[in-house]
């Protein structure tokens, strides 16, 4: 946006604006459009839904923005790309939509959606990444710098910690800053810091008590000074609660239009002094700044709808997770007598429901996309958008599965299950799906799953299945992905962007997610796998899993610098090798593990990773950088991210459960977490510092003297009440206030050695 701010003086323009001119600025024209000002210039801009293609309502849509959408290609929803673990490949998506964005004239798409899966129960889980923050981030900064290399804006949503559907409008979200800043706010901060979208988009729920639309802390003191983000703020659509107390805290823009009533406000506040008139000129800026940069680079172009359902198609191929394959039941060979059984395999479901529901000009099923030479039966067994057990439809199943050497059967969750607005009740599939899938596996036992959904499901029958492609939701070329897969045109490379647990209790927001009105994030930075793997518990699936029809060894774990300081970039190199005989991808996977002590941590975090093509037989070298920012930790007394001297380990694995190669690393920092001493600071708090410590071993002669008896024998029965491990687990943990009963000293001397601890440190 540099050179645009050479081009034109937004100040000149701004000063003459009138008042209302620039109150009316920040708010929406309609449903979908921002204000223009035709004597100065200033154009009329479109926006639009589209995180994963375009929603664009035509020139007849109403007031609230419900008729249906031009024509568009569905792209995979994010729960699906995140599986891609590929940041050139979504940076490619990007590009593309902001293509077709600039052909049909949309300045800004309101995309992506990067909120963290807290649970499986959100309902619009198919439409965020990940669990994880690293990997949310990295995509997320791939895909928009792709959509604005073609000069159109994004909006990253919805900032912040908005996690759930239920009363998504009013909910408090309670978590504390630890909490926020090491799990929901990172994917934000790297998009920020990597690729400076255009715009951010505010979520509707409160945080800590305080709406996000008018959280200065969130919206200015986070967004603008900690990360430096320089475009507008928008709000989500009717997400506005005070609109003067939100400009104030960084909501430049009101979407959709309040029809004046906002506006009106904004007037008022500066007419009677109770809003600087610089604020509201700040905020003008901000937005005209946007505008004009679409505006004056507007470059309407030409696509094909055909080739961009082709890369969507791409796209799925390279995202699909391949969760089992005992015996090698695939790929399947065409010469095979296969039963495609599931009413998702003629009518896919492929998105969700909500607000990035595209209207598609195209959509392929596995059906009518497997090798024309393949012997496929098809049976529908249960339809794919109810919960309804049909006899006849059942029988026609059974039948179609005992005749064939394998069936293939596509479960998923109907349209109904998941959507914006409501949250999932639990992680079953439709019953009727759980009961046909058992009543095959009694007639056809080489049988194979394919999941629709946009979230982890319970699978009662996983054992008994040879073969689970996960498809998630695979956009409208999703079907002819899911085909080429099965018969081996396509070999899978997809990961596991989330865990997959075996059941709903075992989420960790499990008792604390939903209902009411304040939703407490107990479970703290224990997210995801940082929660089941710390816990060493069971799980259908890990994060990061995936399996492939060749296979990879790793070797040759490399660390450029094993003692570096906090300021120091290291690079981690691992080879990888194809090992079987099909050319295939790997996802290289960076873990890191502290073994400092200094905080309570995650038993390992995703630090990062790497997609590799190989031909069989291949070597290739991943290499991979780390930072103080790799080791660290967020810490509130600092208000930064703090990163201990000691030990780490760095774990390169192909998922969070299957660590491959591992080394250790001696971290030397000069950051030191600052320590006030108060008279219940502990002796052990003062050990552990070198600048209080000889001062607190002087502190503690007496009281261990006084412990151990003082001068007097010590008798049997006391040296085995009172233990050496006791000694030390009391001394560690004792107050200096104590030492007023156990050290003798009285309270000025206590008071006195504070004072002189304080000028130590």
């Amino acid at each position: 946006m540099e050179e645009f701010i050479m081009k034109r003086d937004l100040k000149k323009i701004i000063s003459q604006m009138t008042l209302e001119e620039k109150a009316g600025m920040c708010s929406g024209l309609d449903f979908w459009h921002l204000k223009h000002v035709d004597r100065l210039g200033i154009p009329e801009v479109m926006v639009s839904d589209g995180p994963h293609g375009l929603r664009k309502q035509d020139d007849k849509s109403d007031h609230l923005g419900m008729n249906d959408s031009i024509k568009a290609v569905c792209f995979p929803p994010a729960a699906l790309s995140a599986c891609s673990f590929d940041r050139k490949l979504m940076e490619r998506m990007g590009k593309t939509i902001g293509k077709e964005a600039q052909a049909n004239d949309v300045s800004v798409v309101l995309g992506p959606a990067v909120n963290i899966k807290r649970s499986p129960l959100c309902g619009r889980n198919f439409e965020y990444y990940s669990e994880d923050p690293y990997l949310a981030g990295e995509i997320a900064a791939a895909f928009v710098n792709g959509v604005q290399s073609q000069h159109v804006g994004t909006s990253i949503k919805h900032f912040a910690a908005n996690n759930q559907e239920y009363h998504r409008m009013s909910n408090s979200s309670e978590a504390d800053e630890r909490t926020l800043r090491e799990i929901y706010f990172p994917a934000f901060e790297t998009a920020v810091k990597k690729a400076q979208p255009y715009t951010f988009m505010c979520s509707y729920n409160q945080i800590n008590g305080t709406f996000a639309s008018e959280n200065k802390w969130l919206l200015t003191d986070v967004l603008r000074g900690d990360w430096g983000f320089k475009g507008y703020v928008m709000s989500d659509w009717g997400a506005v609660n005070d609109r003067v107390k939100g400009l104030k805290a960084g909501l430049e823009l009101e979407m959709p239009s309040s029809n004046g009533a906002n506006d009106a406000l904004i007037v008022q506040a500066v007419k009677n002094g109770s809003l600087k008139e610089e604020i509201l000129d700040q905020a003008v800026e901000r937005i005209l700044r946007i505008i004009f940069e679409y505006a004056d680079n507007r470059t309407p172009q030409e696509f094909t709808m055909e080739k961009d359902h082709e890369e969507a198609r791409h796209i799925a191929e390279e995202s699909m997770v391949l969760l089992k394959n005992d015996g090698q039941i695939l790929p399947l060979k065409n010469a095979e007598k296969v039963a495609f059984i599931g009413g998702f395999a003629k009518k896919p479901r492929f998105q969700g429901g909500g607000s990035s529901h595209i209207n598609c000009f195209k959509i392929t099923n596995a059906l009518d996309s497997v090798p024309s030479d393949a012997q496929v039966i098809y049976a529908e067994g249960f339809p794919a958008d109810k919960d309804l057990y049909d006899d006849t439809l059942a029988a026609e199943a059974l039948k179609a599965a005992g005749k064939a050497d394998k069936v293939v059967i596509f479960a998923g969750l109907p349209d109904s299950f998941e959507s914006e607005g409501y949250d999932r009740s639990h992680m079953r599939l439709p019953d009727c799906q759980n009961r046909l899938i058992a009543e095959i596996l009694k007639v056809q036992p080489n049988a194979v799953i394919v999941l629709h959904n946009g979230s982890p499901v319970e699978m009662p029958w996983l054992n008994d299945v040879k073969g689970l492609l996960e498809a998630y939701l695979g956009g409208q070329a999703g079907g002819a992905a899911v085909a080429n897969i099965l018969y081996g045109k396509v070999n899978p490379s997809g990961k596991l962007a989330e865990t997959m647990p075996l059941k709903l209790s075992d989420n960790p927001s499990y008792l604390n997610f939903g209902s009411g009105e304040k939703v407490e994030y107990r479970e703290g930075v224990f997210v995801g796998y940082r929660y089941y793997d710390t816990k060493e518990m069971d799980v259908a699936y890990p994060f990061g899993y995936g399996l492939s029809y060749t296979t990879f060894a790793y070797s040759n774990l490399n660390i450029s610098n094993g003692n570096p300081t906090e300021k120091d970039t290291i690079s981690v190199s691992v080879d990888v090798t194809n090992t079987g005989d099909m050319t295939g991808k790997e996802v290289v996977q960076l873990y890191v593990k502290d073994c400092t002590n200094s905080a309570i941590r995650p038993e390992k975090e995703l630090k990062g990773f790497e997609k590799v093509a190989l031909d069989p037989g291949e070597t290739k070298t991943v290499t991979m950088e780390l930072d103080k920012r790799s080791f660290a930790w967020y810490n509130t007394d600092l208000h930064d991210w703090f990163a201990a001297s000691g030990e780490y380990k760095i774990l390169i694995g192909a998922s969070s459960r299957d660590i491959r190669l591992e080394s250790k690393i001696q971290l030397n920092s000069s950051q030191e977490i600052p320590l006030h001493v108060h008279m219940n600071t502990t002796l052990g708090e003062l050990f552990r510092n070198p600048k209080t410590a000889e001062t607190a071993k002087k502190l503690t002669a007496s009281y261990l003297s006084i412990l151990n008896g003082g001068e007097e024998p010590v008798s049997d029965a006391a040296s085995e009440a009172i233990s050496e491990e006791m000694t030390l687990a009391m001394t560690d943990s004792m107050p200096l206030r104590a030492l007023m009963s156990f050290g003798e000293f009285s309270r000025e001397e206590l008071l006195d050695i504070v004072e002189k601890l304080n000028k130590l440190i």
